[in-house]
């Protein structure tokens, strides 16, 4: 299904944002880990929460499709592992067949786990049969996705415990400090000295929990402030000390101009007047990649020219999402630089914008929420595949009609 939008001269809404898939996929996994499981509220509703609770549900399937889930690939590779005497295949969308899982894979070997690959080495779907697994000492990249190295640690403590070195640059760290905490907050303290984590052997207490809003879902609604200064949007939900690594955005977007202002649980975003400004922008996002695309969108539509780094981790999510910006936003007449693996920057180059500019998204959720304020500076823009947006915010198109899009299905 494609959408045309056709932004408002002015902003309006108050929104009620979805809660936190990386909270919710966390809990629901340290949950399954208790001998008896506590009360979970405000779970994620949404497609890559789904497929945890689904897989979660049927503890006798010998077949689990997680579709396009990597949080759940990753998270249920570990935690199948521990589950003795059971065998489950687990696979997912063509897309995911295309996402290493090797040093997942290998890790877990290490630690007693018998994993086969079913088709390509290094890749789902995986044959899993589930034993005593051993803890020890392991060493990982940092430079891989942080979801290998929490998946690893949620299983830790109920394997006997294990010393975690990284090695290298840590991409993705709020993540993992994401993870350690909830950990904690479920019964087992793990210590982080430099690069290694010690994670002491134990059982997870159960206990009621409720997941805060998500902050990468309010990312899009910062930009729509600073793109559009004269806006009014009020944000429900959030928490200011948040264990979300993107709430990072505020402290970004406060270079644009564009403040938060709490009220409780409510957070107004005014724009303070210095969204005009044209100084560049420069930020490594290696802690937070989740936001590089909103960032990037919203830049090149203000105007500001910027080289963004720490996006080496773009290339194997839901598609290649440094190629993709590029890709999608010369359409828009912005001529991006793609450096490597790790950058992208813009400085001012231009070529002649499409005169009906369709967006592809790739099957990437991120691509059509990112893109969707592109419809300020170009009206009746069109995001093709615009329900993808179900992997993390089914409700996000509902949520800008609110706010005063008008949004009609091409």
């Amino acid at each position: 299904m494609n959408y045309r939008i056709i932004a408002p001269r002015r902003i309006e809404g108050e929104i009620d944002l979805p809660a936190s898939k990386s909270i919710s996929n966390r809990v629901l996994l340290l949950n399954a880990l208790c001998a008896t499981p506590g009360r979970l509220s405000n779970l994620a509703q949404c497609d890559d929460t789904d497929a945890v609770l689904s897989a979660l549900a049927q503890p006798d399937a010998s077949e689990v499709n997680i579709g396009a889930a990597g949080t759940a690939m990753r998270f249920l590779t570990a935690y199948f592992a521990t589950r003795e005497g059971r065998e489950v295949v687990i696979d997912g969308t063509e897309r995911m067949r295309q996402r290493p899982i090797g040093v997942l894979v290998d890790a877990l070997r290490q630690l007693g786990a018998d994993i086969e690959y079913v088709e390509a080495e290094g890749y789902p779907p995986l044959k899993i049969t589930g034993t005593r697994l051993h803890g020890g000492a392991l060493t990982v990249s940092g430079s891989v996705s942080s979801q290998y190295i929490t998946a690893i640690l949620l299983i830790a403590p109920v394997i006997g415990g294990i010393t975690l070195t990284i090695e290298g640059e840590i991409m993705s760290r709020p993540y993992i400090d994401m993870t350690l905490a909830l950990m904690a907050r479920y019964g087992v303290k793990a210590e982080w000295r430099e690069n290694v984590i010690h994670v002491p052997a134990g059982e997870y207490t159960a206990l009621d929990f409720t997941v805060e809003a998500d902050w990468s879902a309010a990312s899009y609604w910062w930009a729509m402030q600073a793109i559009v200064p004269q806006s009014r949007i009020t944000l429900k939900g959030l928490e200011p000390q948040s264990l979300q690594g993107d709430s990072r955005i505020a402290e970004l977007m406060s270079q644009m101009g564009v403040t938060g202002n709490w009220c409780g649980r409510y957070l107004d975003l005014r724009s303070d007047g210095g969204v005009g400004c044209c100084c560049s922008t420069f930020a490594d996002l290696s802690g937070t990649p989740d936001i590089a695309q909103t960032l990037v969108v919203m830049l090149c539509l203000m105007g500001r020219p910027f080289r963004i780094t720490g996006l080496r981790t773009l290339r194997i999510k839901e598609t290649d999402r440094l190629e993709a910006l590029r890709t999608e936003l010369r359409k828009l007449g912005y001529v991006v630089k793609v450096e490597g693996d790790d950058a992208i920057s813009w400085h001012f180059e231009t070529t002649a914008a499409e005169a009906s500019p369709h967006i592809c998204t790739y099957h990437d959720h991120r691509m059509a929420m990112a893109f969707a304020p592109a419809a300020i500076r170009f009206p009746g823009l069109i995001i093709d595949d615009a329900q993808v947006v179900s992997k993390s915010y089914p409700l996000f198109w509902e949520h800008l009609r609110q706010a005063g899009f008008k949004i009609e299905e091409v």
